[in-house]
């Protein structure tokens, strides 16, 4: 109202605004109001014409003959007036001495047909006022305000001044959420609040609960002629009818898009994915698709149907009403079936785009497609084709992984195996590849036993589909072997090792990346045994074969450098240890840059390396870079969060910030148990680390740090070998040291 009576502000020359809006925005009731409240600033007189689809020529005639007593005269010279010529004389004639008018052209859908019958600019005693569903009217000469939906706040305030505040506030939440399902759209909620009216023995909850149900049927959203003749309310009609007015204003190409664009989830959307499905379907010969689509877009942003959300990137969204409208639409097209195959495969291709391992970058990049993949894996599924199967269940899956959030992908991941074992049968590599991803997020959840029975059942299914000797089957040994590592159960995981490697040399040979892997995964099986001799022997054989495979720089050399300098920091050779470890960190950085989690890994390791040797200060400032990468590069609430704070209270604790150790061992603990559970392998070791901290660190009779601190000035090495011996007990139950990449 403010900025209305800011563009159509007395004293200036003539103006013209125009409030435009979705149909049910409250464009009519603004203009009332305004009207309204401001009818002493036009003592020339407030005229309302309604333009829907004609110009307002006769209705001003009109007006002027029977409101201000004008004769308007159809000759002048001799020569008969054109209609815009009589138009121009009776604003011209119009109460000279009765100062400012206001013009309303309510519901204006083309300004071409009404440009000729507005006031001159010359005429500056006149104020336009327009109304509209349609978009930049005609910036250059025409002062717009878009007015969008109402905020939750406003929506709930609308709602308690209709049904009464005592009725809204026991049911707050409610009263959100139905607000929230409305779209906060001022004409649904004028319509549900009027209904409530008229059913004081209902609940908002049993309201929602019929919307829901019914959805645009329902007769909360509808307005009858008898209702209209009964109301004192300015709407003219229900929510349909009232999209169905823009509706009837698309050309036929622009309807079948708006049909396909319903089939996405009701949030943000790319409008390249429209794009792909429309570039999917069988259009006619004589129909250009890139054309359609930019078309369609414009037609549905210029009449508020869609919404652009995002200036950087065509990214929009559907009103909710909206889009339940144009779902409703979704039969009457002979390509119904298609467009959710088109929508379907789309979607997929998008979920395959989801890396294992994802950075915070990519996960923001990605998250505008979940709600859309969701859509497809719940509702589209019977539209997927074979092939594209599994593709939007593990994508949601790689996408909950890549940030940790293990209890999230557990759903998708079985949802997968289940959809997957209905459509395919047991028999489908579809399904052996769904019950390994299955498998693989028990093994993290520390859910051993049901890891172990969906890998064996996983082995068994690959071999009868492809024989013994495929790649396939050494690389579902392989996850079975680091399972039984995990476990401590060293006999089982060798033998699946070895065979694993014995595998992959015959049938792809001994100078392969596969083989490199092997041999690095057996080399850490014989580390864990305490056979170091045969496990570095197998690491440097590893390393040796990526070089010469890969070359030099490649991140999978600098895997191994990292795992063979944890090896030699095990045994004690730190000199070793650390020019690996920085080999491994410059070269990590230099493939895949300073931000990148591999580098956070490295950082962690190095640090790890500094602390034993009493290094304290390298090492805090090493585990603080590596804590500020891994918020950054996976969000705060990741489990490697949880390790690096551990790692750093691990550090504190030898220093004597025993405050300091004890918060971060918290903090760590609390976000281990939210994201990975309570029972989790490493919030269990978080926890048994806390404990020792406090029985040993904290207690003041704790002779081995008391002999610590009184060494700790002495040379550095002989005191990180002190510290090892005396604290034995400590080394070994902080499992959670280092963030070890093994392949």
């Amino acid at each position: 109202m403010k900025r209305l009576q800011e563009l159509l502000k007395l004293g200036q020359r003539a103006a013209i605004a125009a409030v435009e809006g979705m149909g049910g925005a409250g464009k009519t009731e603004l203009a009332i109001q305004y009207a309204t409240r401001h009818k002493k600033d036009y003592p020339g007189g407030i005229c309302w014409f309604g333009v829907r689809e004609t110009n307002p020529a006769p209705q001003i005639l009109a007006f002027a003959q029977s409101k201000l007593n004008l004769e308007v005269p159809q000759k002048l010279a001799g020569r008969r007036l054109e209609l815009d010529e009589q138009v121009s004389w009776c604003w011209e004639n119009w109460r000279p001495s009765e100062g400012l008018v206001l013009v309303v052209l309510d519901d204006l859908t083309d300004l071409a047909d009404c440009l000729p019958f507005l006031p001159k600019p010359e005429q500056t005693r006149f104020r336009v006022l327009i109304t509209s569903r349609l978009r930049n009217l005609d910036p250059g000469f025409i002062q717009e305000i878009p007015l969008d939906v109402l905020s939750e706040d406003a929506a709930l305030k609308l709602l308690k001044a209709l049904v009464g505040q005592e009725r809204v506030e026991p049911e707050i939440e409610k009263a959100k959420e139905l607000c929230k399902w409305l779209g906060y759209l001022p004409l649904a909620l004028q319509l549900v609040g009027s209904y409530l009216t008229k059913k004081p023995h209902w609940s908002l909850a049993k309201m929602l609960e019929r919307l829901q149900a019914q959805k645009l049927d329902s007769e909360a959203l509808d307005l009858t002629e008898a209702q209209k003749r009964r109301s004192l309310s300015t709407a003219e009609r229900g929510v349909r009818a009232a999209f169905q007015l823009s509706w009837l204003e698309l050309e036929p190409a622009t309807q079948e898009v708006a049909r396909l664009s319903s089939l996405l989830a009701g949030d943000i959307f790319l409008w390249e994915w429209i794009e792909s499905a429309a570039e999917k379907l069988d259009w006619p010969d004589s129909i250009d698709v890139d054309s359609v689509t930019e078309d369609a877009i414009d037609q549905l942003y210029e009449r508020h149907l869609l919404q652009r959300v995002q200036a950087a990137e065509p990214a929009f969204k559907f009103h909710p009403l909206i889009r339940q409208f144009l779902q409703e639409k979704l039969p009457e097209s002979a390509q119904a079936n298609n467009f959710k195959k088109a929508v379907a495969a789309t979607m997929a291709a998008v979920a395959r785009e989801i890396p294992q391992d994802s950075t915070r970058q990519q996960i923001e990049s990605l998250r505008i497609a979940i709600p859309h993949l969701e859509e497809v894996a719940q509702n589209l599924t019977d539209a997927i084709g074979d092939n594209d199967l599994i593709a939007p269940f593990a994508g949601l899956g790689r996408f909950y992984e890549g940030q940790g959030l293990y209890g999230l992908a557990v759903p998708w991941r079985q949802q997968c195996l289940s959809t997957a074992r209905d459509r395919l049968g047991d028999d489908h590599l579809d399904v052996a590849a769904s019950l390994h991803n299955l498998a693989f997020i028990y093994k993290y959840q520390g859910r051993y036993a049901e890891a172990e029975t969906l890998y064996l059942q996983a082995l068994k299914l690959i071999k009868s589909l492809l024989g013994s000797d495929h790649p396939n089957v050494a690389i579902s040994l392989n996850n079975l072997a680091l399972l039984y590592e995990s476990q401590g159960r060293y006999e089982e995981a060798e033998t699946l090792e070895m065979q694993a490697l014995g595998l992959r040399k015959k049938l792809l040979g001994s100078d392969h990346p596969d083989v490199a892997t092997s041999l690095n995964n057996l080399a850490a099986l014989y580390e864990a045994q305490g056979r170091y001799a045969e496990a570095e022997s197998l690491y440097l054989q590893a390393l040796k074969l990526r070089k010469k495979i890969l070359g030099s720089d490649h991140p999978d050399v600098a895997t191994s450098l990292n795992n063979l300098a944890v090896f030699y920091e095990a045994l004690g050779r730190y000199a070793e240890a650390e020019s690996l470890y920085l080999q491994a960190l410059d070269l990590t950085k230099k493939l895949l840059g300073s931000d990148h989690p591999d580098v956070a890994t490295s950082l962690n390791n190095l640090a790890a390396l500094y602390e034993a040797l009493g290094r304290y200060a390298e090492a805090e400032s090493l585990y603080l870079q590596a804590l500020d990468l891994t918020k950054k590069l996976l969000f705060s609430d990741h489990p490697d969060v949880a390790i690096s704070l551990n790692n750093l209270a691990f550090l504190y604790s030898f220093q004597g910030r025993y405050a300091e150790a004890e918060s971060l061992y918290l903090q760590a603990l609390d976000l281990s148990a939210r994201v990975l559970g309570e029972d989790h392998p490493k919030t269990v070791t978080i926890q048994e680390n806390l404990a020792y901290f406090r029985n040993n660190f904290k207690a003041s009779n704790s002779w081995p740090i008391k002999l610590t601190k009184i060494l700790r000035p002495v040379i550095l090495i002989p005191l990180a070998l002190l510290r090892i011996l005396l604290l034995l007990p400590w080394r070994l139950a902080k499992k959670l040291r280092a963030l070890v990449r093994r392949r």
